[in-house]
């Protein structure tokens, strides 16, 4: 059997380490045979197919991003881009595909499977808002650089005696910003799942500085205010629909200086959160994620994503993991609301 493997979307610490263990063991235990699929979906319409084998993989398992390329391409939107990928697997004489991504490479992947394409589903993104897994990898290593910046940030504020803003990613889901705010020690935590009241934003951060203490506010990117929308320095969209954000962390540190009369400045801490060595734990996940992938191919499992139910990995329909966004429970956000201001 010939296997495809793919990266789609937002890169993300341990998609090498996936990539490794589902070629080390499908040539070793399986003796299948692996080709990589260049820039994700892209790859796939164009043809851009090369080898994988035990050697290209030897030394990948500590490196950040991916060896074999990613980008944000939803072939559905091209013109003949079902026939033009079942053409290319077909070329190279592909029987079954392995697809690591997030929400929307995933999506794709469920329409495809549909289709008639064999394929199984590995979930990364650093936002771990894919439903039916209780982690995607990626997310632990993100919480982790995220909670270091705002250790760092503790310091220079209480130096200057200013508010810093930290945004962090988070299109729909607040995972990052709850986690790492909450590890940090942050005083104010805002997410996509609860519209904030910018006046009461303002109240913590003025109770902070009564008592001689810089305030540290964490943002996720699509965190909105009560009254009016998301904010947004680019309205342009990618194939999938996506408006590029950022803006949220500068509007608050504005807001938050006209209205308490106090500095305040903005950190974005945008791709750093995606980008280097993987967390020992992202490694360890990414690699069960892959051995399981590569079986669940050896076992004819098609159309399910692998995914972790406590320490368990286990199987699940695609359409059942790409139905909705996994987004964080309000009565978990509220339980840190004590630590607020």
């Amino acid at each position: 059997m010939k296997v495809g493997v793919l990266t789609g979307g937002g890169d993300c610490p341990g998609l090498n380490a996936v990539i490794r263990s589902v070629v080390r063991k499908g040539i070793q235990e399986y003796a299948f045979d692996f080709v990589g699929l260049r820039d994700g979906w892209l790859g796939v319409l164009q043809g851009n197919v090369v080898p994988l084998d035990i050697s290209s993989v030897r030394g990948i398992l500590p490196r950040g991003g991916t060896i074999l390329g990613s980008s944000r391409t939803n072939p559905l939107k091209h013109e003949d881009g079902l026939r033009r990928m079942q053409d290319t697997l077909a070329a190279h004489d592909v029987d079954a595909l392995i697809v690591i991504g997030g929400e929307d490479t995933l999506g794709v992947a469920t329409e495809l499977s549909r289709q008639g394409i064999d394929l199984v589903g590995v979930p990364k993104t650093i936002d771990n808002d894919v439903s039916g897994t209780d982690y995607t990898f990626g997310f632990d290593t993100a919480v982790g650089v995220a909670t270091e910046a705002i250790d760092r940030l503790h310091t220079t504020a209480e130096s200057h005696m200013r508010t810093l803003v930290v945004e962090v990613m988070g299109r729909h889901s607040g995972w990052i910003a709850l986690h790492a705010g909450v590890a940090g020690g942050a005083n104010v935590i805002l997410i996509p799942e609860r519209p904030f009241d910018i006046e009461q934003v303002c109240k913590w951060v003025e109770s902070r500085f009564k008592i001689n203490y810089a305030p540290i506010v964490v943002v996720a990117e699509g965190a909105v205010p009560k009254e009016g929308q998301m904010i947004l320095k680019d309205r342009t969209v990618d194939e999938f629909g996506h408006v590029r954000l950022s803006g949220i962390g500068e509007w608050l540190a504005q807001e938050i200086s006209e209205r308490t009369g106090t500095d305040a400045r903005t950190t974005v801490l945008g791709h750093v959160q995606r980008g280097g060595t993987p967390s020992h734990f992202d490694r360890w996940l990414a690699t069960r994620y892959g051995l399981h992938a590569v079986d669940a191919v050896k076992d004819g499992d098609f159309g399910k994503m692998v995914a972790l139910h406590g320490t368990r990995i286990v199987r699940l329909p695609l359409a059942e993991a790409t139905a909705q966004t996994k987004k964080v429970d309000p009565s978990l956000y509220d339980e840190f609301q004590v630590f607020f201001g």
